[in-house]
Parts: C-alpha cells; structure tokens; sequence
C-alpha cells in the first residue's frame, strides 16, 4: 500500500510502449464500487476471491505491464500463476508509508492503529512478495522515475 505501484506501474508501461492494467481498477469497475465498500458489505473473503478471479483473466489476457494489490499473494494459485513471470516487488519502510499517504485513506486492513497494522500485514506478506518477485526494489526516498528506471535496470528490459 502507497509503494507507487500504480504510478509506477504507468510509467514502465509508457517506457516499454505497452498497456498497463491495475486488478484493483478492474474489480472497482466490474463491480460498480470501492474495495473498501466491498469490504464493508461482503468481508475479505469475498473480496478475496474476487481479486483471485481479478488476477488470473489480467494475468492470461493483458500482455502489458500489471498491478496487483496488496493482498492478492496471499493466494495460493495467484503466486503459482506469477511464478517465472518478470514480477517486481516495490517495497518500502512504514515511515516512507506515512509520508506518502498517511495511512490515514480509505484501506480497509488499516482501520485501527494503521502503523502498527501496516507492520503486521508487512511481516505477514514481505515473505510471500520476495517469494515471486524476480526483483525487489526499494522505492524509499525515491522518485516514481528512478523507481521505475531501477525496476527495468533489475529486469534487464529496454524502453522503446
């Protein structure tokens, strides 16, 4: 949350002259409300499932570059899918978090005490993100350009 993937993910996609496509974007379009909403109404397994559903049509369908969110790794089946794709993990430091969205925006993981929630949802994820990521890169004290530089650098891939 709040690493730049989207921003990010934009630019590399300008950069090597492909579409980008954010799975987030896609189950708020297909289903005609926030995720935070969705959430609220029908609990993270619902949620969950859909994001599940989200990834893998992106994952067949889009050539492009893609953005996951936060907790699509989570499953199972959506880690075999990325494994051997060119997946690049942004990470980032809680205080980089803080000062980038505040913690303080509609995240529904992060309702009470989002710092310490952060951390947790860290600990419980950072493993399974390293564990698919071909790349991690960190995006601390960095701008989405650099970032986005240092992402085709580690994955050796050339912009048009």
């Amino acid at each position: 949350m709040g690493s730049g993937k989207s921003t990010v993910g934009e630019l590399l996609a300008e950069r090597l002259g492909v579409a980008y496509r954010d799975t987030d974007a896609d189950i708020v379009a297909a289903q005609g409300r926030e995720i935070s909403d969705i959430f609220v109404d029908e609990g993270e397994p619902y949620f969950r499932d859909l994001e599940r559903k989200a990834v893998r049509a992106a994952v067949t369908e889009h050539p492009g570059v893609l953005a996951l969110g936060g907790g699509a790794i989570l499953d199972d089946s959506t880690r075999e899918l990325l494994a051997g794709l060119p997946v690049a993990y942004l990470s980032m430091e809680v205080e980089e978090a803080v000062r980038r969205v505040g913690l303080n925006q509609a995240r529904p993981l992060l309702a009470v005490n989002p710092r310490r929630q952060w951390r947790e949802l860290m600990d419980a994820r950072r493993h399974l993100y390293t564990e698919v990521a071909r790349v991690v890169v960190a995006t601390d004290d960095r701008t989405p350009e650099e970032v986005a530089q240092a992402v085709l650098d580690a994955l050796e891939l050339k912009d048009v």
